[in-house]
């Protein structure tokens, strides 16, 4: 059974906290299509176009996403979450490369509603994660790398209980263990939000993600929205 949840020590300090959370097994990953790399090219054109000349910095879910950093002592000029950080790639490259049909389709709702999500293999965590401070002796290994480092204690991460972390800085970055291959067949989404619309962006991104997730014939993703009152969930 996979478990996704809210520690309560996550809950009481940030208490407006929105997760929506997304299991398939069953879904069909490797290179994007042409068709979704034309759909996801007119999404970054899109999306240049709403931002114009808006600084990152006043989107909502972005200030809302920096408020949370601090929180935890992070400053998220310097990690910022990864929603924030493909959009300023976007905004000062002009675009974003593709990458392969899950890490694109993600990318593509991620700037849509300026919202950090993570497409995870469930091969990393069989058992679940628990959104978490760390303690300081977990062991995360970054993307491109093979020793493992350990969070800063007092840092959100995303944790197991044998101490494995799947994300660092609560949506700064996934572990290498976690990320999406080309023979990824089962996954957890993870869509979160802090500001005050933040339930209702959710909500539409986690509907997107259904309507584009390139699913196998007879295979159906479930879906919850986790939050104050309901911090976790079993699928």
């Amino acid at each position: 059974m996979t478990m996704f949840r809210y520690d309560e020590a996550i809950i009481d300090r940030y208490p407006n906290v929105i997760g929506g959370m997304i299991l398939v097994h069953g879904v069909t990953n490797g290179s994007t299509s042409p068709e979704l790399s034309a759909a996801y090219a007119d999404e970054q054109a899109a999306t240049l176009q709403r931002l114009g000349k808006m600084p990152l910095s006043q989107v909502p879910a972005l200030a809302a996403w920096r408020a949370s950093f601090r929180g935890f002592g992070v400053d998220p000029t310097q990690y910022r979450c990864a929603a924030e950080a493909l959009l300023r790639r976007l905004t000062k490259a002009g675009s974003i490369p593709n990458f392969n049909t899950l890490v694109d389709l993600g990318n593509l709702v991620s700037i849509r509603y300026a919202l950090p999500i993570a497409m995870v293999d469930l091969r990393a965590i069989p058992d679940g994660t628990t959104v978490r401070f760390a303690r300081g002796d977990e062991r995360f290994t970054n993307l491109g790398q093979s020793a493992p480092e350990a969070p800063a204690p007092g840092e959100v991460i995303f944790g197991d209980d044998s101490g494995l972390v799947t994300a660092r800085r609560w949506c700064w970055r996934q572990s290498a263990e976690s990320a999406v291959r080309d023979d990824t067949t089962d996954i957890l989404i993870t869509i979160e939000a802090h500001h005050a619309d933040g339930r209702a962006d959710v909500g539409a991104a986690m509907r997107d993600l259904l309507a584009l997730l390139p699913l196998n014939p007879g295979v159906e993703a479930r879906s919850t929205v986790l939050d104050r009152a309901n911090p976790a969930t079993p699928f």
